[in-house]
């Protein structure tokens, strides 16, 4: 008859298997470790078919296909984005709604407008960066100009007389002008519009005569020849256009990029933040990824949500200053 006594010592090494898989298990089992588990909503508060859709898109479908589970961009534009990033702040913290935030809802609009229907720190977890992309100083071809030092003389010597466009007070094609003006000495005339796009319809005519646009969109113009591209507005030169200085090498501390990170309402669990992160790190570093941001003027950015954080509120005390002296206050 077969002996049906467990052997000696099973027992002793079934408990330590157990022991040791028992920290493992744990971690597994953490809220939020397993995010994402079911279909994910991205909110881009702006309209569909500019750059802000393209890049948002262009992650979402890294990260469906990194995870398995649906990364689905909805468009909810609106007070410059400010309709889309509320509701991302009144969502559930349960990690399914997620969304774009950046240098416009939470660097420049707590200072821009008087009153905000979110709290741009308290309201959120910045899980990480997702792009930067600089600013093009581009001018009309008739202008007699083809370097920055040639631009900054032709102003100085007529005060009052140009103008440049932007897509409308505050935004980072006002702010770069701005910029332009105050550490240049100059008096230009700030033209502002309901977009970059007619922005640019008027300086293709030469009703304004420059203007520093989001690069995706300037310098497909500019390789066209529809105007003369003179300088990017991030500190370093672009990859995307590098045989073109940046504005700091003629004015020392000019710096303005436009920058997103990814946000969800504040209280996340820890472990869903960072599962968050390391997701899209995956996402962020792919060279597919990466090639597909650089073709539209941009690149990735990953970030800690520490460094996300920080970086907000540097970017927000050092563009306040500029917004009260530029005029641009709302209310």
């Amino acid at each position: 008859m077969p002996n049906s006594r467990p052997r000696p010592g099973l027992p002793r090494r079934a408990l330590l298997a157990a022991a040791l898989a028992a920290p493992a298990l744990a971690r597994a089992q953490a809220p939020g470790a397993d995010w994402p588990n079911q279909a994910i909503r991205y909110i881009n508060p702006y309209p569909p078919g500019g750059s802000t859709d393209t890049l948002s898109r262009l992650w979402c479908q890294k990260m469906t296909e990194i995870t398995g589970q649906q990364f689905v961009v909805e468009n909810r534009g609106g007070s410059g984005g400010d309709i889309g990033v509320e509701a991302v702040a009144r969502s559930r913290p349960d990690g399914l709604t997620i969304g774009l935030g950046g240098i416009a809802s939470h660097a420049i609009s707590p200072t821009l407008k008087a009153s905000l229907p979110f709290d741009p720190a308290k309201d959120f977890t910045f899980a990480t960066g997702l792009w930067k992309l600089p600013n093009l100083l581009i001018v009309n071809n008739d202008l007699p100009v083809r370097t920055v030092p040639e631009l900054i003389a032709l102003l100085r010597a007529n005060p009052g007389k140009y103008s440049y466009g932007s897509a409308g007070p505050g935004t980072t094609l006002h702010l770069s002008g701005a910029m332009l003006g105050q550490l240049a000495g100059l008096d230009i005339q700030h033209v502002p519009y309901r977009g970059a796009a007619p922005a640019m319809i008027d300086l293709l005519a030469g009703r304004v005569q420059f203007m520093l646009d989001n690069i995706p969109g300037a310098i497909a113009q500019a390789r066209q020849g529809k105007v003369r591209a003179l300088a990017v507005t991030s500190a370093k030169r672009s990859p995307v256009a590098p045989e073109l200085p940046s504005l700091s090498e003629f004015l020392p501390g000019f710096d303005i990029v436009s920058w997103t990170c990814l946000i969800a309402p504040a209280g996340l669990p820890p472990a869903m933040v960072a599962r968050m992160n390391a997701l899209s790190k995956r996402a962020l570093e792919s060279e597919d990824l990466k090639k597909a941001y650089f073709d539209q003027g941009a690149e990735t950015w990953w970030a800690t949500p520490e460094q996300v954080a920080d970086y907000r509120v540097q970017q927000y005390e050092k563009l306040r200053p500029l917004i009260i002296a530029s005029g641009a206050q709302q209310g």
